[in-house]
């Protein structure tokens, strides 16, 4: 319980900006990519790994929050239909394999081995 708390409250306290700033809280420019400014919840991943929040924001900053883990700050990018991802220093390629109003599908590429992600909305 003390953890969710802590994990929710760090949510929260990246989320803050956005709420104050209205040039972060902005529509995407691209229509393609409306699943920015959400936060949403990993419900599957090929790597096992579930219930990681992730958070696009319009601005091309990208909140990853866990369970087990520090929150991170990362960057992202969409275009020519790849989404670039930037955590923790590292570019990621990803394809949007679906998206619609409830789930949003990703296939990330690494060096050796691709990761297919499924995000639901977080609630």
């Amino acid at each position: 319980m003390r953890r969710r708390l802590c994990l929710r409250h760090a949510i929260a306290m990246m989320l803050i900006p956005t709420i104050y700033l209205p040039g972060c809280s902005r529509p995407p420019a691209d229509p393609a990519v409306a699943f920015a400014n959400r936060v949403w919840k990993v419900s599957r991943s090929s790597s096992g790994s579930t219930g990681d929040l992730y958070v696009f924001l319009s601005d091309s900053t990208l909140l990853v929050a866990s369970f087990h883990g520090t929150p991170a700050l990362g960057r992202w990018s969409y275009g020519r239909d790849t989404l670039t991802v930037v955590e923790e220093g590292v570019a990621y390629r990803a394809k949007v394999l679906g998206l619609s109003r409830d789930q949003f599908n990703i296939r990330m590429y690494s060096l050796r081995d691709s990761v297919e992600l499924t995000f639901v909305p977080a609630k």
